[in-house]
């Protein structure tokens, strides 16, 4: 059967992550998953020579575009296995000699802290990259230097086909990295930040939503008008729901989602800062941190953590205090046996939320 396809016609059909609510089905044609290619080809090199471990499901946009395709566009050996189980996970690295490895940041606070890691030889692992949540400079800085290599993260979304920020690699081979940064826009990609409130565009350093615009961008969701309205505007401009800035030489910062804000005496607190800083704790395995309804202050920040051995909830709460604004500190320290988490590694918080009304 003869069938003509074009490069408009609808190729998948990922859904959102659907960490603050339903998930939708993003439209994404032919010539968005080409243009994405394209755009991350001009970022960065992986070529035949490389090994990439595929384990991020196929059905999110990291693991189906940036990861498999990426890798196979260009030549290089991928090798898969089911899901995230650490033995399995570092036993492949070390049989398969996995150059370029890309992962979420729950994996990297493991490969940066847990003590397994070191019954294993890693040492072909020249670059780590981290996407679909932000990562903390602190524990990028710490997994660079335990594993001896670069590690950069990158923004991205469903529905702009992968990636819209990464770290770009230089003509030496070396890569552009700032701590904590998500790098600079890929090639053809625009981004605004708009203040929330006022909806002016602010400048570099000011935080506010991130939007965006490219030929990667998607068309829609699937059967939700509505939805599709009130995230495309009418001049094309995708509306992220993420808190961003960039810094003077346009590397992106990702504070959190806009939605994710926990409103303390009219303060807004992003949870990612205190995960962030609370990850630095020897003792803190994993960890998410979400708002608690409360009279007086409208809300308070708790976090439900995951620990690595002992942890003494009162040393670890004033530990904090000495570090964080006061209106930043926490409420209550929850020991968890797990953090509640979408196939991609994002904390689904609003599971948590429940828990916490």
């Amino acid at each position: 059967v003869n069938v003509d396809v074009t490069s408009a016609d609808l190729a998948a059909l990922p859904y959102s992550s659907g960490t603050t609510g339903r998930s939708k089905g993003v439209r994404l044609n032919h010539s968005h998953l080409v243009a994405n290619l394209r755009q991350s080809r001009d970022m960065f090199t992986i070529s035949e020579n490389d090994s990439v471990l595929a384990f991020l499901p196929m059905f999110h946009i990291m693991g189906f575009a940036i990861v498999t395709m990426g890798a196979l566009d260009s030549g290089a050996t991928v090798v898969t296995i089911p899901t995230f189980e650490p033995t399995l996970f570092c036993q492949t690295i070390q049989d398969h000699r996995i150059t370029k490895l890309y992962v979420v940041p729950p994996v990297v606070n493991f490969l940066a802290g847990h003590p397994m890691v070191d019954q294993f030889d890693l040492s072909s692992v020249e670059v780590l990259g981290s996407g679909a949540a932000p990562l903390g400079a602190d524990m990028e800085t710490a997994a660079a230097a335990r594993l001896d290599c670069l590690v950069g993260q990158g923004y991205g979304m469903t529905e702009v086909a992968g990636a819209a920020t990464m770290p770009r690699e230089q003509d030496s081979g070396e890569y552009d990295l700032r701590a904590g940064s998500s790098g600079q826009l890929v090639p053809g990609m625009e981004a605004l930040v708009i203040d929330p409130e006022s909806g002016a565009s602010l400048g570099p350093h000011e935080t506010g939503e991130l939007w965006l615009r490219g030929p990667n961008c998607f068309n829609g969701y699937l059967n939700n008008d509505e939805a599709t309205a009130a995230t495309i505007d009418a001049d094309g401009w995708l509306h992220t729901g993420d808190l961003c800035h960039f810094d003077d030489d346009g590397f992106l910062f990702v504070t959190d989602r806009l939605k994710e804000l926990i409103k303390v005496k009219g303060f807004q607190v992003a949870p990612a800062e205190l995960e962030a800083l609370l990850l630095t704790h020897p003792t803190v395995g994993y960890v998410a941190v979400v708002g608690r309804p409360e009279d007086r202050s409208g809300e308070v920040p708790v976090a439900h953590i995951v620990p690595w051995g002992e942890l003494d909830v009162d040393e670890l709460r004033a530990w904090m205090d000495e570090r964080v604004a006061e209106y930043k500190r926490l409420a209550e320290v929850v020991i968890a046996d797990a953090i509640p988490k979408n196939p991609s590694g994002k904390i689904l918080r609003r599971e948590l939320r429940v828990t916490e009304a």
